[in-house]
C-alpha cells in the first residue's frame, strides 16, 4: 500500500465481476480510470495490462446464465486511480 494515498497497488488484472478470480474489492472501493488506446472508458469490465485488453459488455447479447456477453478488445490498456 502506498503510505500517502492508502490505495492499493492496481494489479495487472482486474474485473469488476465477483465471481472472477481476478475481482480485488479492496482496488475497486476506489475510482479506476481506464485509457483505451488512448480514449477514455467507462465501461470496461475486466481488464490485462500485460495483455493488453479490454472487455466489455455486448449492448444485447446474453450468454446462458443471463449476463451481457463480454468483448475483448486489443490494445494499450493504462489503469490509474481517478481523484
Amino acid at each position: 500500500m502506498d503510505n500517502m494515498t492508502d490505495k492499493p497497488a492496481l494489479p495487472d488484472r482486474l474485473s469488476i465481476d465477483p465471481r472472477s478470480p481476478h475481482y480485488a474489492e479492496e482496488v475497486l472501493k476506489h475510482h479506476i480510470g481506464i485509457r483505451f488506446n488512448g480514449k477514455e472508458r467507462t465501461d470496461v469490465e475486466e481488464y490485462c495490462i500485460s495483455e493488453g485488453w479490454i472487455k466489455t459488455a455486448s449492448p444485447k447479447a446474453l450468454d446462458r446464465r443471463g449476463q451481457p456477453l463480454l468483448i475483448k478488445s486489443k490494445g494499450t490498456v493504462e489503469a490509474y486511480y481517478c481523484e
